[in-house]
């Protein structure tokens, strides 16, 4: 009986995993995240982060994988929080570099409003900076194949 009961909620979770994945896919046309970019979260579970630079260059997108901190730190948030990332956005600040996840929670009834907030140019993220962390809301808008924040 202790096996059927772990293959329904191995099946269970794989089945919440798969809706996430095509929620993030959702938000990620939404916010116009350039199609190459896209195309490598489904095929290959990569994930890229914009770092603004200036004005001129402020969403050069880059994968996550090149960044090893970077990358266990998704790993971790994603692992302690049942959360799939989908996009970092990193932004350099006067107090360091502020790196915002988009991600799909695990609970599919805040996934409306997360939408809303995408259309209303603002999203509610986890932010690291390697000392600090914590959540809240963001605004950000599509450019250059990814996203630049702007709040």
């Amino acid at each position: 009986m202790k096996n059927l009961k772990n293959t329904f909620q191995s099946s269970t979770r794989e089945t919440l995993e798969m809706k996430q994945r095509k929620e993030a896919l959702d938000r990620m046309y939404a916010l116009r995240i350039m199609r190459p970019v896209i195309k490598d979260f489904v095929y290959e579970n990569k994930i890229y982060y914009s770092e603004r630079f200036d004005s001129r260059f402020n969403a050069v997108l880059y994968w996550v994988s090149n960044n090893k901190e970077l990358e266990e730190k998704i790993k971790a948030f994603e692992w302690r929080t049942g959360s799939l990332v989908y996009h970092v956005q990193l932004l350099h600040t006067d107090i360091g570099d502020m790196y915002s996840f988009l991600y799909v929670s695990n609970n599919p009834e805040e996934w409306e409003d997360d939408r809303l907030d995408l259309v209303h140019n603002q999203c509610f993220v986890y932010v690291w900076n390697g000392d600090i962390e914590e959540y809240g809301t963001i605004g950000i808008k599509p450019s250059m194949g990814g996203v630049v924040r702007t709040w």
